[in-house]
């Protein structure tokens, strides 16, 4: 089986500066990985990259057997991305932004109901203005909207920022549960004591790279999110140093 996610050599440019200058990276369905680094090192850009919003200008390049040197926006329909602001339309409720984003697809609007109930937004909350929300519940609405289209590629960046701890446990069985069903994750995240646990594999990045990887810990048993320790303010995870 061919991988979801294949890059060699990889370059992407934003205007004239190489955002990934050189980056090798394949990523398997099934599995999850997490991607660290400094700001700056190529997270985001990476992720931008797999969903068709940044173009691949050299080196190769494919998700879930698009090739994206040729053609960057096909691919849009098959993943979902989850970014650092939650793309909604203020004026529309919860529910309405939920429902736009599976009809812009094709999708069966049960599926938003659905995915609506999953992540709490239910009764006053599914009915109230996007823009009148706070920053946690849109995160809330962005991951509703992703969870109803199911893509086969998530792409979350920095997915728990704005939560709360209920709700960064409700993310880890979100996630756990769409790779149970064949999907395939890659985050980013400045967090590795809440992301580290959920994945297979830690990819490190740097000056637009991959610099490393290191097993996850979703093989062992450890809890969705668990309990920062002292090193945890450091930017350490167990052996695990992030910059």
């Amino acid at each position: 089986m061919a991988p979801v996610v294949h890059f060699r050599a990889a370059v992407a440019l934003a205007g004239r500066f190489p955002a990934l200058a050189g980056v090798d990276l394949s990523l398997d369905q099934g599995q999850v990985a997490v991607v660290v680094g400094a700001n700056g090192a190529g997270k985001t850009s990476l992720l931008r990259a797999c969903a068709g919003l940044l173009p691949v200008t050299s080196g190769e390049a494919t998700v879930l057997g698009v090739d994206l040197t040729t053609d960057h926006t096909s691919v849009r329909r098959y993943v979902g991305l989850l970014g650092h602001a939650a793309p909604l339309y203020d004026e529309l409720t919860a529910a309405e932004n939920v429902h736009f984003a599976v009809r812009a697809l094709g999708l069966p609007v049960s599926g938003a109901d659905e995915a609506l109930e999953r992540v709490g937004l239910t009764g006053r909350l599914r009915t109230t203005p996007a823009g009148r929300l706070s920053a946690g519940q849109r995160r809330r609405v962005a991951l509703g909207a992703l969870l109803a289209r199911r893509p086969a590629l998530w792409l979350l960046d920095e997915p728990h920022a704005g939560l709360d701890a209920t709700s960064r446990a409700l993310l880890g069985q979100l996630i756990g549960e769409a790779v149970s069903d064949g999907a395939t994750v890659l985050l980013s995240s400045h967090e590795p004591q809440l992301t580290v646990p959920l994945a297979d594999r830690l990819v490190t990045m740097g000056g637009g790279r991959v610099t490393g990887e290191q097993p996850g810990g979703r093989r062992v048993t450890l809890t969705a999110v668990p309990t920062p320790g002292p090193d945890a303010a450091a930017g350490v995870t167990g052996a695990i140093n992030v910059a």
